[in-house]
């Protein structure tokens, strides 16, 4: 496996760049996206003050889609707002399964807190919204000031990433889906037309047959999955519930999964049969197996995620944040009880309802329940969920028209400002804070998920650095994997930059692409049995292209084993088992690729240079630090 040509120091710890997590891919992603948002809404505004007349009559322009005698005709604000916005909350809705399915969320009892700051994040802007306009007729478009938007304020989260601990991402992702979830029913229940009941329990038929399919064929007929889906979407539309619901209940039935080393080798051997006979029924077998060692979500994610958030969001953006503005039209709208019921939910109730939740949650469980961050990162993420832009919209467009539609909608555009805003200040004084001050604000003093299922033992591990050093360093590698011999220079420097860490090797040769990879870790741990590990260790990954037996057996002379016992141990096998249970420690812990770091048991996505495997180290021994203080 030859690496890619790129720098040394941005090599990914599952080979190469375009392999990189899926989480670490969205949260990239959702940076440019914010930017490509807000110049969408800007745009939108531009042009609805430029050319008033254009601007409706594009966006009211009717687009049929007919089947036979059947079809549906709406207008493309409709299409974007109902149909293509489906597709963002079905990737919402993808990610939200995998977190549930791999990430922090797979200690159940972690969802219990999100779940209720989210509930509490939208009833509290709600119960300003009313009573701001109590006695009012405007009083019906309550839903506009609940509901956060997801793109937005994942997008201001990564602008503010370098502040604030990745652990917030996953707190604002699970309140923003329960928030979307519940959203999207008032959508359903409250702000949709008289609904047709046969069109409603053909919708719901359907979708019953999705969780039989679901349950009986999983992921393996996605198109089937494709065609119910949209059969769902028409019905719930023909019914007159608005349909974007949809989009969210198929992402949270995807499930998520690992790449299992089985399927990976199984993608090997069709690949080495494609390269021994080229022909184009063996390239789709090699091209869906290949596919196959991908969970669907995973897959999905990667194909829609960059057309959801750099086209479908902005496109959305562009065809509802166009209001025609004037002096007169502003200060009118800011003594409204539309704009000031919209704007004070969202920047003063959606802080008070998600960090009130959360601290009454923490204190009513005696500690059980705790956030996954420190109070400060909680009362950021509590300002940036006071981002309401798309769901807001949305039901502002089915609660209001007229003038009170553009008091709405300048309302929800005022509070993405007050939004970032406030939670910049807030990220400020953060940054003021004492360093250990700081670090209880961000890290706070909970215990994270573990990923490492079998856990460091210094009497049978390989341990480089202080036995009872606060972080401790893991890796999975293959001495054979050329990104493993890329990371060793960068391990080495960071243990020596920080005196207070333990490194750990463990081993996962990729038997099926590096046929030399067995016998050298079994070269390593004869070494071992004379004491001498770590010296084998560097030569082999020193000279990765060199590792036969006679190479070995050279390298064993040169660090002064005795060779004869050396041969004998390497001959019989005697390290076999220490390499087989480590192989087996890294199937549990979801390993198939190498190298793959943990650090304090929290497996590292990313890159592997000094720069982020230091800024992860400083992280976990901050975290270290802050547990100690509390025990």
């Amino acid at each position: 496996m030859v690496p890619p040509e790129t720098s040394p120091l941005s090599g990914q710890t599952v080979c190469g760049n375009e392999a990189r997590s899926p989480l670490l891919s969205f949260l990239r992603t959702e940076t440019g996206s914010a930017a490509i948002l807000l110049v969408a809404a800007l745009a939108a505004l531009a042009w609805a003050n430029i050319a008033p007349g254009s601007y409706e009559t594009l966006w009211g322009t009717e687009l049929s889609v007919r089947v036979g005698s059947g079809g549906v005709s709406l207008d493309l604000r409709e299409w974007l707002n109902s149909g293509l916005m489906t597709l963002f909350f079905f990737v919402v809705g993808l990610e939200a399964r995998r977190e549930f399915d791999m990430g922090e969320l797979r200690e159940r009892r972690r969802v219990t807190l999100p779940v209720l700051a989210g509930l509490s994040g939208m009833l509290v802007p709600v119960a300003i919204y009313l009573a701001v306009n109590a006695g009012e007729d405007s009083v019906h478009g309550w839903g506009a000031a609940m509901s956060t938007d997801t793109a937005f304020a994942l997008g201001m989260l990564a602008l503010f990433g370098a502040r604030l601990p990745g652990s917030l991402r996953v707190f604002i992702l699970s309140v923003a889906v329960v928030d979307d979830f519940l959203a999207l029913a008032v959508i359903a229940f409250a702000y949709s037309g008289a609904v047709d009941l046969p069109a409603l329990l053909t919708a719901l038929g359907l979708f019953a047959v999705v969780l039989l399919v679901r349950r009986t064929l999983g992921g393996r007929v996605p198109s089937l999955y494709a065609v119910l889906g949209v059969a769902v979407w028409v019905a719930l539309l023909k019914s007159g519930v608005d349909p974007v619901v949809t989009g969210l209940a198929m992402g949270l039935l995807t499930y998520a999964r690992p790449a299992e080393r089985r399927d990976l080798e199984q993608a090997s051997k069709l690949f080495r049969r494609f390269r021994e006979q080229p022909t184009p029924e063996l390239e789709r077998t090699v091209r869906r197996g290949i596919a196959s060692t991908l969970s669907l979500n995973d897959r999905l994610q990667r194909t829609l995620h960059p057309w959801t958030s750099y086209v479908i969001v902005p496109l959305f953006a562009l065809a509802n944040a166009g209001i025609t503005l004037s002096t007169g039209q502003l200060s009118h709208a800011f003594t409204s009880p539309v704009t000031l019921g919209i704007l004070l939910g969202y920047v003063a109730g959606k802080p008070l309802g998600i960090i009130g939740a959360t601290w009454l949650t923490t204190r009513v469980s005696g500690g059980r329940l705790h956030p996954p961050v420190g109070w400060g990162a909680i009362a950021a993420g509590g300002t940036l969920a006071g981002v309401g832009f798309t769901v807001s919209l949305l039901i502002a467009t089915l609660a209001f028209d007229g003038d009170r539609l553009e008091q709405a909608k300048i309302g929800i555009l005022t509070a993405v400002v007050c939004s970032f805003l406030v939670t910049w200040l807030v990220t400020r004084v953060i940054s003021a804070l004492p360093r250990a001050s700081r670090a209880r604000a961000l890290l706070g003093t909970g215990q994270t998920v573990v990923d490492l299922i079998d856990p460091v033992d210094v009497e049978r591990d390989h341990v480089r650095g202080p036995m009872d050093a606060p972080v401790t360093l893991l890796e999975y590698g293959d001495f054979e994997c050329p990104y493993c011999g890329r990371a060793e220079p960068v391990v080495r420097e960071l243990l020596a930059d920080f005196g207070d860490v333990r490194y750990v090797w463990r081993h996962l040769p990729l038997t099926d692409v590096h046929p030399s990879a067995q016998l050298a870790a079994e070269a390593s741990e004869a070494a071992a049995r004379q004491s001498h590990y770590w010296e084998m260790h560097e030569l082999l990954l020193r000279h990765q292209g060199d590792l036969r037996p006679r190479d070995l057996l050279r390298y064993a002379e040169e660090i002064g084993l005795d060779a004869d016992r050396f041969r004998a141990d390497l001959r019989s096998g005697a390290g076999a088992a220490r390499v087989a249970a480590d192989v087996e420690s890294a199937d549990l812990s979801g390993v198939s690729g190498t190298p793959t770091f943990f650090v304090n048991g929290r497996r590292h996505h990313g890159a592997y240079d000094i720069a982020t495997l230091s800024a992860a180290v400083r992280a976990a021994r901050e975290r270290a630090a802050l547990s100690g203080a509390v025990g």
